[in-house]
Formats: C-alpha cells, structure tokens, sequence
C-alpha cells in the first residue's frame, strides 16, 4: 500500500465519524493504522484483550480498546510525508492562567513543604484556535518534526479526538522481557551549549527511578537500571534512565500496569497522595492526557535465527506477545476548531512557581510547531 492509499483510507474512516488510530512508534519509519469497523465504545477493564488501548490518568474512567477482531489494520513505511507548508502562529498566553498556575504550583510547594508530599506534577490547559483542523494533516506534520517520540493521531466519535508526539515509554513486554524508562528533568535544547543539570533535577529523576524499580519489584526479577542519559525530545532536553526486567510467571499485565501508573513523573509521589493533590486542585479534568497508549498483547513471530541462509533453522519462529505503551504527553485534544494543549511540570520543594509557568511555556513550543 502507498502513503496516499493508506492516508485516504483514514480520511474516509474520519468523514464516515468512525474510531481510527494512525501512530508511529520512536525511532521507526512504520507507520501503523487500526480502523474500527464500527462506532462501538468497547472497553477494556482487565487488559487480557489484544488490540490498540487508550487509558486514561485516572484508571476509574473508561480504557478504550480499539479490539484487534473488530480493526482493518494496515502500515506503510516511509521516512517523511509529503505535507504542505505553513506559518505557525504564536499561543497567546493570558495573565490570568498564569496567576491560576503560579497560585496552585504555591499550592503544591506548600504541601510539600508541609511533608504532605515529596513532589507532584501539576499541569494545566492551553487552549488555541486553529485555521486548519484536519487531525492527519497535523499528523503528518508531527511524523515529519518528531522521529523521536510516538506520534499518533487517534479518534473515537464518542471519546473524543487526540494527537501527540510522546517520548515517554510507560512500558514494553516481549514474551517475559520487561522494559521501561524513568523520565524526569525538563530544560531547553541549545545547539551551542553544553548542557548542565541541577541538583533539583538528578532528584527529581531519581525519585521516578526508585519508584518504578520498587514498584515492579513484586512482579519482576533481575532488574537492570542504567546510567542516567540526557535525551532529546523536539525542542526540549530530559534525563532517562533505562530499566530492563524479567516477569515473573505469575505476573499479571493489568496489577503491572497499576502498579506504575501513573508514574511520579506525571503524578508525583507518594502516588496516592499526589493523585489527590492533583484531582483536587488542578480544575480541570485531565481525561486521556498523562494516560497511556499502545499496542495491547499482539503476536510477534521472530526467528532464532539471523542467518537467512539457515532455512532450516527459521522455520522454528518464536512467537512472543508483545505490548507497548507510551504515556499520554506532549498531546491535545481537538475540539470545535480548536487544540486544547495540555502541559504540565513536576513540583519539588525546590521549584520556583515563576519558573514552572516558564517551562509549561515551552512545553506548548512543541506541540504548536505544527498547528496553524
């Protein structure tokens, strides 16, 4: 199938108000699509389905399952899209978001300075009016900008319409392999200069880092942290850290998933008490953004061997089910010709609520690159 095909197919899928995901994952020239054959809300509660899922911050709410029998699925490979140019126009920011920001981000250093909490990731909505607000053209726009992050486009009639450029792996299973990274630390990308971090933000990373680590401990063996790196993500720079595990035989998808999400990096910690704060306090309602998204338990055949003369060898393919799912940031959702940008940052006794309005700032930068 070539691109136009595949593109005209969604577009199609969209004009006939019927569910559809288009998506890329990191670091990949596939480009993946699942179209529902009809406008059913299925929901997945247990997570045994196969299919593509999107959950949202508070797993008390509905988990879509665009199920795997119910799809046309189909993918192209390609390294860039052919899109037209635009002139992206600025976000108007508002005086009075950035008073409701810096107050409930005082809020949250006042709990924790009252021992109520060591950190919490508070965020907030921006809202813009868009001439163009064809969801695939934004999309192709975020393939050809982000190669980095999972780019997706994803619509349910009944839901709601999402876009995003994550680059926040949640967690990937392959047969009993375990992956997941812990991101954390937020500055500027500069060309020029050499990058430094602070204290407050090898903290704030670390927190995330023994937090997943605890957490998988009751499911997981021979876990494997690595060094910290920096990592770039469109405009902005990130620490990580890789976290390599091995499921234990009992181990159960959904208690994993529960058990990490959402994480310290967009809720806070101690878990419970952040998720708390935020419902609390943030006025608004996050829905699917700092959820999570992915391929839920889909089959992969792969070869023992790499040798393609071995003929013999690559007919005992092993098939591994295989899930992945990438947290719900750096996205917005599409509503009456308009993007509602969500960002957010993590709060720690050190921050200063000036600053953190600042790094919301930037954080738009980079969804609205590609929105005219």
């Amino acid at each position: 199938m070539d691109a136009m095909s595949f593109f005209d197919a969604l577009e199609q899928q969209y004009k006939n108000n019927l569910p559809f995901v288009v998506y890329s994952r990191p670091i990949n020239s596939i480009i993946k699509s699942w179209l529902q054959e009809d406008d059913t809300v299925h929901k997945s509660e247990t997570f045994t389905e196969s299919g593509f899922l999107f959950a949202p911050f508070d797993l008390k709410q509905n988990s879509i399952l665009f199920p795997k029998e119910r799809c046309l699925y189909s993918e192209i490979t390609t390294d860039s899209l052919d899109v037209e140019d635009f002139e992206s126009t600025a976000i108007i920011q508002s005086e009075t978001e950035r008073i409701q920001h810096i107050d409930l981000v005082s809020k949250g250093i006042q709990s924790i300075k009252n021992n109520d909490l060591q950190k919490v990731v508070l965020s907030r909505c921006q809202t813009k009016s868009l001439q163009d607000t064809n969801p695939l053209t934004i999309f192709k726009r975020l393939f050809n900008t982000y190669s980095n992050a999972m780019v997706y486009c994803w619509y349910h009639p009944k839901v709601g319409l999402w876009i995003g450029a994550t680059p926040e792996l949640l967690l990937k299973v392959e047969g009993k392999r375990l992956t997941t990274i812990s991101l954390a630390g937020t500055q500027p990308y500069q060309s020029q200069s050499v990058v430094t971090w602070t204290n407050k933000e090898f903290e704030e990373q670390q927190i995330v880092t023994d937090f997943i680590t605890e957490q998988l401990k009751p499911y997981t063996s021979n876990i494997n942290v690595s060094e910290v790196d920096t990592v770039r993500a469109g405009n902005l720079l990130h620490l990580k850290t890789r976290i390599i595990s091995v499921l234990k035989d009992d181990a159960d998808l959904k208690a994993i998933i529960e058990a990490l999400h959402p994480t310290p990096a967009v809720c806070g910690f101690s878990k419970a008490k952040a998720k708390d704060f935020i419902l609390n306090y943030e006025n608004y309602n996050r829905e699917y953004y700092t959820g999570f998204l992915g391929e839920l338990n889909l089959k992969q055949s792969k070869t023992r061997n790499t040798n393609r003369r071995n003929v013999e060898n690559n007919a005992y393919a092993v098939v591994k089910t295989q899930s992945n799912f990438y947290v719900n940031l750096r996205c917005m959702q599409l509503k009456d010709a308009k993007a509602n940008i969500y960002v957010g940052g993590g709060i720690t006794k050190a921050s200063n609520p000036e600053n953190e309005w600042e790094e919301t700032v930037n954080k738009t930068a980079t969804i609205n690159m590609v929105l005219n």
